[in-house]
């Protein structure tokens, strides 16, 4: 999900910004270029930092900025399909909910949520599975898995990310527990009622008639 990546790129140095202060001003202008923008098309670049220059900048005909080529490190957020992923709701709409997890949300279609038909409440910003009662509302945690995935380029905000929990283990992060402690439940029931299980007697021991007397007894 989180990638460290060494890159290079070109930033373009207004001329009001040229002057001694060239370092301060790289890591500025390379932020602004840079942060919260796609990457090779599918990496959004979360933090630019140790960013320096490599050797001298250019000047291009009709333009007064100078290009200059720098070297960067970058905090890399690259979600993937079939990813495991945990986030809050932040929104309930009537076709599902929307999970932040990172810099991206992902949308839980109504589908999605949960084994159980769905009741809405986009009002008060919650639903409600009609049998189980299981309910999920902004702020809340959940488990998810990434089933589909298409990032925008032009606003990485917008990216359309399709996210499941009908899958084992996936799911608000209180029904999960709940899970767990209902199976360990069922599990320690079954321990005692195997344990009950009546021992096996030890098999008889043989008598030996007509044993010979010991040497020297003496008859009766």
């Amino acid at each position: 999900m989180y990638y460290l990546d060494a890159r290079r790129d070109v930033v373009r140095i207004p001329p009001e910004r040229l002057g001694p202060e060239l370092a301060g001003v790289l890591t500025e202008l390379a932020q602004q270029q840079f942060e919260g923008k796609l990457v090779d098309g599918q990496n959004l670049a979360v933090t630019i930092r140790d960013v320096r220059p490599i050797g001298e900048g250019h000047i291009i005909h009709g333009d007064g900025g100078v290009y200059q080529e720098v070297e960067y490190q970058a905090l890399i957020f690259r979600p993937e399909i079939q990813e495991v992923v945990e986030g809050s709701v932040v929104e309930i709409r009537k076709f599902g909910a929307f999970v932040r997890f990172g810099p991206l949300d992902g949308l839980l279609h109504v589908s999605q949520i949960m084994d159980d038909r769905v009741n809405i409440d986009e009002h008060n910003q919650r639903l409600v599975g009609i049998e189980s009662k299981k309910d999920l509302k902004v702020g809340y945690k959940v488990r998810a898995r990434v089933v589909s995935l298409s990032l925008s380029e032009i606003s990485p905000r917008d990216s359309r990310i399709g996210l499941t929990m009908r899958q084992p283990a996936l799911g608000r992060l209180e029904w999960i527990q709940d899970a767990h402690r209902k199976a360990d439940e069922k599990a320690g029931k079954k321990a005692p009622a195997a344990a009950k299980k009546a021992p096996a007697k030890p098999a008889a021991k043989e008598e030996v008639k007509g044993a010979a007397k010991p040497a020297g007894a003496g008859s009766a």
